[in-house]
């Protein structure tokens, strides 16, 4: 029996020590982030630290989000990892308006596709918000603009080989600690290969954050997306612990958290793990 399935289990150590490799950097970012303290100046790391949590301020930061998920495929023991790199850049348009920019370019790796493991670019994901400077109406912070879809995915399975655009918005409350609010948006395919099908579908993310203090903050969130063409639900709940602090003279956050796939498709994922370095360029 065990020679029979040996050449089934040395095909699987390349993807066992792929999995290996990342579970040791998520654990390497976990020692650091539990480890670092406020070096930067308290008032600071919080100051930076509400700024991180709205996600329309008047702040450039280059988050590299990693996420890995766990449970997926047809026999429920697939794995998959997504780097999102999620630059945020402001603009200001004149004395009462900005502009956000938010872009989300993915980099995947997928073991449970058929006939091979897959990796490569996602399509990215572009939105503009434009925003007013300062709250409104019972400190109501706000944004709305467009988003576009864009194929530059490498491998079908990583992207929907369309072009697509829809609206976009957020809304958001900062009060003393707390941070609560919602971000949607809605894209339809404007153009692609024929032969893919149709894009249509939801995204809402209402967030919570709370901050503990010393540039340190908990923070909860809901990433639903709902496919109107499959009308299939995924939404995955996640709950991040982050921390600000400095890298030598630069402020930089960590974050690290655990996912879980309240909905999914039926081979999708059922649990993850994420981890994050955000590079943060205050203005001076």
């Amino acid at each position: 029996m065990v020679a029979r399935n040996l050449p089934g289990l040395v095909n699987q150590v390349p993807a066992l020590r792929k999995r290996h490799r990342l579970a040791g950097s998520l654990l390497a970012l976990l020692t650091v982030l539990l480890s670092t303290g406020s070096s930067a100046q308290e008032h600071d790391a919080d100051e930076l630290s509400k700024q991180l949590s709205n996600p329309v301020a008047s702040l450039i930061s280059v988050p590299f989000q990693s996420n890995l998920d766990f449970g997926a495929g047809a026999d429920g023991d697939g794995f998959a990892y997504t780097l999102n790199t999620q630059p945020v850049v402001p603009f200001s348009l004149n004395d009462d308006w900005n502009l956000i920019s938010r872009t989300i370019l993915p980099i995947g790796f997928r073991d449970y596709f058929p006939g091979d493991n897959v990796f490569g670019l996602g399509d990215v994901t572009q939105s503009l918000f434009f925003s007013p400077k300062a709250p409104g109406p019972g400190g109501l912070i706000w944004g709305v603009g467009p988003v576009f879809l864009l194929p530059t995915a490498t491998d079908d399975f990583l992207g929907t080989g369309k072009f697509g655009a829809g609206p976009t918005g957020l809304a958001l409350v900062q009060e003393k600690a707390w941070t609560i609010g919602v971000l949607a948006n809605h894209i339809w395919s404007v153009a692609g290969e024929g032969d893919r099908p149709d894009v249509d579908q939801t995204f809402l993310q209402p967030f919570l954050s709370y901050a503990l203090g010393g540039g340190r903050s908990v923070s909860l969130n809901a990433e639903s997306t709902y496919d109107w063409e499959r009308e299939q639900w995924t939404v995955p709940l996640n709950m991040t612990f982050s921390q600000v602090t400095q890298v030598g003279a630069k402020p930089v956050s960590f974050q690290v958290g655990v996912r879980y796939y309240a909905e999914a498709p039926e081979d999708g994922p059922q649990w993850g793990l994420r981890a994050g370095i955000t590079l943060l360029f205050p203005e001076k």
